[in-house]
């Protein structure tokens, strides 16, 4: 979604491998077959990584975590230092303010001198530093121990965590306090209700809150049980004064957001020293929180809970196998930890919404399809179609009840659109994919909406400055927008990102036989050309980089605006593009690197920028001049598009440099915010050697890091093999020498969709120099104009 750091190079502890991939890869380590303990939920944890580190299902909305004190986006940080709570939903690697984290619950062995009032209750007074060797987390598990005496476990099912607490104190004197908090992680409370029963001890809560990265609110319920100790008393509390007598607690408007209050039970000492706390989650009522809890865990059963969670997350990631021959233990575990967070996010919340009634399934948290449109629905669409399918079903129902296709939504709330209409990409991958169960008469009325019609609100939904674009070709700087209102910033990045939209819609209407939408969308996919600065120079501390022609800024009477090319990159005001009503032209990132952005026209982008051996000098100084940021997603594509110039060595070296330089297993071995799983699907779409084109029927190839690896179509139940002849562990050998395709030759750069539903093998034959494989235009992916 955004970034908060620049981390280039990653450096701090690991940097003795980050320029030489063949370092990483002289342990060999073959899979044993257990791929969950190549999964480190922790990896991306630190230095902004905001990765969700604790328990949770595939797509689960349950999510349970440590919530630890600082930049806690994901609730729990390894770079922090106390622990303020435990709750139950979160959502993994965005950037912004951070997310959900209602309803937490804490822990205290006893209250000294077994006095209630000596407790600590505000969140900051009762924060408990962690041990750092003590934390452990798996796919379906989290373990953490405090200063405090305890030790929390954690575990889910889909809307409900178990917890297991055990104390270090088990002496006559333990008597346990458990309280919940009517707090979130962004400490955006509106109003809340708490209460007690005093016959179970059983804590419900509910609350308004604020999305953290959209507009308006959501309601949220939470329902606690528990197991393995004598109830003693039970009650409420604010701020550091409670209340055993009463067992409702009501917060308004008029308490602040920050202060801490709810209920609480007390237990006598358990006589196995562990207190389990069942925790039922829900945005429809406290009543169905305490039924998801009850119907999903009636068990208590924590072993189980976890055993099931495992078996969940191997069969989502089964459907890939790799020969590991030679693959060093660190690169097994970047490639799966990958694939495991590619799966936390979106978040299925069927049943679970109380906007709208519908029979369609309702997934949450895409956080924000500007930055999974690029990977990570085309990585799901691969390894999870069925999964892929509801996700495009419940974008399609959403425009149904909303009137608009979202560009991020989050918490029941509409979301930031941060450039284009990118669910239009995501709808036009899925079609061309041919994705079943989708209704894309609906789906194609909606795209069309994006296209045509304005929203009132175009800052949450569809695009602004319509008028302009239809007008001019282009979306001008500080243009005059009377349709709608919104951020006018941008000018240049939506404008490219609109071309790329309306291109979806062609292939869409193309595909429809609707031959006149075809053509006006066709047309209108080259308005990037419009923003093309022919004469415009660029520098780098006062030296020539030697190339011109960018896009820039251009006003409505078709005269040129200016931004420095380089400005928002790593060299030049980094952090100075953002979604904010003072931004700039391009959104985190350049105009250098959005000059490259015509994914559907490489042809006339080559062109422009003055042939192939131009375009190819022009990227490689984009990648080694340290103008590029692979943390940000728009940085994804251009690892690849040498392909486009006949250079896919080139594409290969370049992937080979950014992992392991920029992913490795380390807690901050991220190049930048996770954003759901996005940095997740670089790493493993590069490992696989399959550059997806999202929006496209394309796939660009370039040699896996695995000797061989396969992956199964869920739909046909083919598999793709991709096989490496004179695999090089040491990653010397990285250039296609000659390809084939079910023992046929294979010369093309790149192939469809079709070779994972019919499946097959592809063998590619490496050597350690480029060849003439791939490099013909005829071998070239497609282009719009064609190539000269």
């Amino acid at each position: 979604m955004s970034r908060l750091s620049l981390r280039l190079g990653l450096l701090g502890g690991f940097s003795t491998f980050l320029f030489d991939s063949s370092v990483i890869a002289l342990e060999n380590a073959p899979n044993d077959g257990d791929i969950l303990k190549h999964v480190d939920p922790l990896i991306g944890t630190a230095k902004g990584g905001h990765v969700f580190a604790g328990a949770t299902l595939p797509y689960g909305m349950a999510k349970a975590v440590a919530d630890t004190a600082g930049e806690n986006q994901a609730g729990f940080a390894y770079d922090t230092e106390v622990v303020t709570g435990f709750s139950h939903m979160h959502d993994d690697g965005t950037g912004g303010s951070p997310s959900m984290g209602n309803f937490p619950i804490f822990v205290q062995a006893n209250c000294p001198h077994d006095d209630l009032n000596q407790c600590k209750w505000q969140q900051s007074d009762r924060a408990s530093a962690w041990d750092k060797k003590s934390v452990k987390a798996r796919p379906g598990y989290f373990g953490i121990s405090l200063e405090n005496g305890v030790h929390a476990e954690m575990t889910t099912t889909n809307r409900s965590a178990l917890y297991k607490f055990g104390f270090t104190n088990t002496s006559e004197s333990l008597s346990p306090l458990i309280l919940l908090d009517l707090m979130d992680l962004p400490q955006s409370r509106r109003n809340g209700t708490a209460e007690v029963d005093p016959e179970t001890g059983r804590l419900t809560g509910s609350g308004v809150f604020a999305p953290s990265f959209g507009i308006g609110t959501y309601k949220s319920y939470a329902c606690v049980d528990f197991k393995g100790a004598e109830l003693r008393s039970t009650g409420i509390w604010a701020k550091n004064r409670t209340n055993s007598e009463r067992k409702t607690l009501e917060l308004g408007a008029n308490i602040g957001s920050t202060a801490s209050a709810g209920s609480f039970a007390r237990f006598h000492a358990p006589a196995d020293g562990i207190i389990l706390a069942r925790v039922g989650v829900s945005f429809i009522s406290t009543q169905q929180a305490c039924s998801n809890a009850e119907r999903e865990q009636p068990d208590w059963d924590f072993e189980g809970t976890v055993s099931a969670a495992e078996s969940a997350w191997k069969k989502k990631l089964d459907v890939v196998s790799v020969d590991t021959t030679g693959v060093s233990s660190d690169l097994q575990t970047i490639f799966w930890s990958g694939l495991y967070r590619t799966m936390i996010s979106p978040q299925d919340y069927t049943g679970e919404n109380p906007l709208w009634k519908s029979d369609e399934p309702y997934y949450d948290s895409f956080y924000c399809i500007w930055d999974s449109f690029r990977s990570i629905h085309p990585l799901l669409t691969l390894v999870d179609p069925h999964s892929q399918s509801v996700m495009i079903r419940s974008l399609i129902d959403t425009y149904r009840h909303e009137g608009y296709l979202p560009d991020c939504r989050m918490s029941l709330c509409k979301g930031n659109t941060q450039g284009g209409s990118n669910a239009d990409v995501v709808i036009a991958d899925g079609y061309l994919k041919k994705i079943p169960g989708v209704d894309w008469d609906t789906a194609y009325e909606a795209v069309v909406k994006d296209a045509e019609v304005e929203p009132p609100n175009w800052d949450v939904e569809g695009r602004g400055g319509l008028q302009s674009w239809k007008n001019l070709g282009y979306i001008p700087y500080q243009d005059h927008d009377t349709y709608g209102k919104g951020t006018h910033t941008r000018s240049v990045s939506r404008t490219v990102e609109y071309a790329y939209n309306d291109f979806c819609i062609a292939e869409m209407a193309q595909g429809m036989g609707l031959k006149a939408d075809q053509e006006k969308y066709t047309n209108r996919s080259g308005n990037w050309a419009h923003v093309f600065k022919a004469d415009q120079k660029s520098s780098i501390k006062g030296v020539d980089t030697g190339f011109t022609g960018y896009l820039q800024p251009r006003y409505a009477n078709g005269t040129w605006a200016y931004q420095d090319p380089i400005f928002c990159s790593p060299l030049l005001n980094f952090d100075s593009c953002y979604l904010n009503p003072d931004g700039h032209e391009t959104y985190e990132g350049s105009a250098w690197m959005y000059t490259f952005f015509a994914p559907h026209d490489m042809g006339s982008l080559i062109k422009t920028l003055g042939g192939a051996e131009s375009f190819t000098s022009r990227l490689s100084y984009l990648h080694d001049s340290g103008l590029l940021y692979v943390g940000d997603e728009q940085a994804f594509l251009p690892v690849y598009q040498f392909h486009y110039a006949g250079r896919p060595g080139l594409s290969a070296k370049q992937s080979h440099f950014y992992i392991p330089s920029q992913f490795n297993t380390s807690v901050n071995g991220l190049a930048g915010n996770d954003d759901s799983g996005a940095m997740g699907s670089f790493i493993v779409l590069s490992m696989m050697g399959v550059w997806p084109v999202a929006g496209q029927d394309v796939y660009l190839i370039t040699p896996p890091f695995f000797e061989e690896i396969s992956v199964r179509n869920d739909l046909t139940g083919n598999n793709l093999t991709i096989r490496n002849i004179n695999f090089d562990s040491s990653y010397k050998s990285i250039y296609i020498q000659s390809a084939k395709w079910n023992g046929k030759p294979w010369t093309k750069n790149w192939f469809t969709h079709e070779f994972f539903t019919k499946g097959g093998v592809l063998e590619l034959e490496l050597g350690p120099k480029e060849s003439q494989w791939g490099t013909h235009i005829e071998d070239l992916p497609p282009s719009l104009s064609g190539y000269e």
